[in-house]
């Protein structure tokens, strides 16, 4: 090899860069048939759930796209046509707790609780009875010193009818005497037989003023023990009404019930108050009442429109506010005949409607406000849609029923109604229905 075919040092670079170049590309060794296998596998896997988690994204998109609206279903059974009033809980039967008469000085001092259940005979009030056994002390001695007194007039009075028996006795005794003394007239002078006439008439006259004598102090002391067995009597009087007044100092439930106070205006009409412990009671006033829960009815106040829809003997359902779960079977007693006006303003005229409940539930009290649902009529087997959604279109009743995603309109026909649900013809047992017109939503 010469010496010019020879590369040069500045040529050797370029030559090995162009070696590099022209090189044929690097291709990996090939994989076991069973590791790539596993791969396409897998891939295979990936793609399903790839597509899988597409349609869900589109169904949730499209659900989202069309209106969410509120809805209920239909159902199916006897439907009940009522008439709704309002009204509250009051007692056909009550007994009422006055305050004893011509008893001063009621201070109250112990009260059973306000609303709580009473038995016939349990002592309910009780007042101060200080005042009314420091009088009893009082009056039982001044008892004590009359009879004392009566009874020392009654033995001077014995003594002194004793004294004029006795003188009564010897004034007889001296006319006796002064007789027998006339009678020896004829074998005495003249002079002792005028001496013996004059003592008769002396003795006479002695015997008379003593008879006078003992009708007088026979009076007199018939008037002092008059007088004095009056005071007697007096005081036993004032003993006896002290101890009936000492016996009014507790107050007893004259039936079974719950025990309601009433209020108390002795300071004035603004700050009256239910009766308390330490509060003064007027006699004759009243304090409290006892309704009797067994005669629990409702009072319901009915309007002039439903007046003629409703009739005595008609079925009632009472609900009541604080019961809610609660539904009481009652029949309608009675209606009045006038409509009355109530206590609230604007001012109202109703009727009053009353329904004695059949079982009252031991939990219900008298004031209790519920409403009333007079059953008017009864349907049987009819579909019954929710109030809320039936609707007003072109003059015409329709529902909204959900399906495929939307609502179509339905007219129906109302059967009947409640202030709750509809009885309606037209429609499917089974079907879901908007609570709201759609076109509001859109």
């Amino acid at each position: 090899m010469s010496l010019s075919s020879q590369p040069t040092i500045a040529e050797e670079p370029r030559a090995v860069l162009t070696a590099v170049v022209e090189a044929p590309p690097y291709s990996p060794p090939p994989l076991p048939p069973r590791r790539s296998g596993r791969i396409w596998k897998w891939l295979a896997i990936l793609a399903v759930l790839a597509c899988l988690a597409g349609a869900g994204v589109y169904r949730f998109r499209a659900a989202d796209t069309g209106p969410a609206l509120p809805t209920a279903g239909v159902r199916s059974g006897e439907f009940l046509a009522i008439v709704r009033c309002r009204g509250e809980l009051v007692a056909r039967r009550s007994a009422q707790i006055v305050a004893p008469v011509n008893v001063p000085e009621l201070r109250i001092i112990w009260l059973a609780p306000a609303g709580e259940p009473v038995e016939t005979g349990g002592v309910v009030i009780r007042f101060d009875p200080s005042s009314a056994r420091q009088q009893l002390a009082e009056k039982q001695a001044a008892l004590e010193q009359a009879q004392a007194t009566l009874d020392h007039a009654d033995a001077e009075a014995r003594i002194t009818a004793e004294q004029d028996r006795l003188d009564l006795s010897n004034a007889r005794y001296e006319v006796e005497r002064a007789r027998l003394e006339v009678s020896k007239a004829e074998i005495l002078s003249a002079m002792q037989a005028e001496q013996s006439r004059i003592a008769l008439d002396l003795a006479e006259q002695k015997l008379k003023v003593q008879e006078a004598t003992v009708r007088l102090h026979e009076a007199a002391s018939n008037s002092k023990k008059a007088s004095l067995t009056r005071t007697r009597d007096e005081a036993q009087a004032q003993l006896e009404l002290t101890e009936y007044r000492l016996s009014q100092m507790e107050l007893t439930a004259p039936i079974s019930g719950v025990i309601v106070f009433l209020q108390n205006y002795s300071q004035g009409w603004m700050n009256a108050q239910p009766f308390k412990v330490g509060d003064q009671v007027w006699p004759g006033g009243t304090i409290a009442e006892i309704p009797d829960l067994a005669t629990l009815e409702m009072e319901g106040k009915l309007e002039e429109i439903d007046r003629g829809k409703i009739e005595v003997a008609d079925e009632v359902r009472v609900r009541i506010d604080a019961l809610p779960e609660l539904s009481q079977p009652a029949v309608l007693r009675s209606i009045s005949p006038l409509t009355q006006q109530g206590f609230e303003w604007p001012p109202t005229r109703t009727f009053r409607g009353y329904a004695p409940l059949e079982n009252p539930d031991p939990r219900l009290r008298p004031g209790m406000n519920g409403a009333m649902d007079v059953v008017i009529d009864r349907i049987p087997d009819a579909v019954i849609v929710p109030a809320q959604a039936v609707f007003t279109r072109g003059g015409k009743p329709v529902v909204y029923v959900a399906g495929g995603g939307s609502y179509r309109a339905v007219e129906i026909e109302v059967v009947g109604r409640n202030p709750d649900e509809l009885a309606v013809s037209g429609v499917a047992a089974d079907a879901t229905l908007a609570l709201v017109e759609p076109e509001e939503v859109l």
